[in-house]
């Protein structure tokens, strides 16, 4: 089953790193974070993958031209200014009845063959992985009488859930695709005739949207809390 990774953004939360370098090839634990997103995939056995490229393709090109990996992968210019719709869109020529597709920061403990299972029963053109939010900010907690009784730093929220990425999609959906981005435009239109599903995750996330979160996805790598990127052979 393939794999389309949106990589072509310009990454303008994280300037100026992204100045130099597109987005996926920041790096997390000396490999850039596209591969680490790659080895999630490969390490329960999807290795067939698309880049979907676009702002600085020359660098991704570059990266992989000539790399020997154990993998199959296709880069695919889609355009500098292309957004997520677009740019998945763009490949829908490469790809099989049932496809997976994510963006090329985040990274998780998704369970991928539990996913597709669900995906292939809800029936859906379309699924989400979705996973509790986790506030950005510390909570208050206190009394009527406005005596504080706890912090909570940054907690995790767990009657809100999000957007992780880690999408399956059926080849089908094109036939109902509408606009240019994934979550304004592409998946709302699918919801009038229940057609988008959310297969619920509580395990480890994490996306790598500004520098910030770079130093911080650095800081959990080192920790060796995510052992199934941390033994991957060589892809860098």
């Amino acid at each position: 089953m393939q794999v389309v990774i949106l990589a072509g953004g310009s990454g303008t939360r994280a300037y100026p790193f992204t100045e130099y370098l597109p987005k996926p090839m920041m790096p997390v634990g000396g490999k850039p974070v596209v591969v680490r997103v790659m080895e999630l995939y490969a390490a329960q056995g999807f290795k067939d993958f698309i880049l979907s490229v676009g702002y600085r393709k020359e660098v991704i090109m570059d990266y992989f031209a000539n790399r020997v990996t154990g993998w199959n992968v296709q880069v695919v210019d889609t355009g500098a200014t292309t957004d997520t719709g677009g740019r998945i869109l763009n490949c829908r020529h490469l790809l099989g009845d049932t496809f997976m597709a994510t963006y090329a920061d985040g990274i998780s403990d998704v369970p991928l063959t539990k996913l597709v299972d669900f995906h292939h029963r809800s029936g859906s053109l379309g699924t989400i992985t979705c996973v509790p939010l986790r506030s950005q900010y510390g909570t208050v907690s206190m009394e009527e009488d406005g005596h504080i009784t706890r912090f909570q730093e940054k907690p995790v929220l767990q009657e809100y859930w999000i957007n992780a990425g880690f999408f399956v999609m059926n080849k089908a959906i094109f036939n109902h695709w509408q606009g240019e981005n994934l979550e304004r435009d592409v998946f709302p239109a699918l919801l009038a005739n229940r057609q988008l599903s959310a297969f619920r995750h509580k395990g480890f996330f994490k996306s790598m949207d500004t520098y910030k979160d770079q130093q911080e996805m650095e800081a959990v790598f080192a920790s060796g809390e995510l052992p199934w990127l941390s033994n991957q052979p060589a892809a860098a």
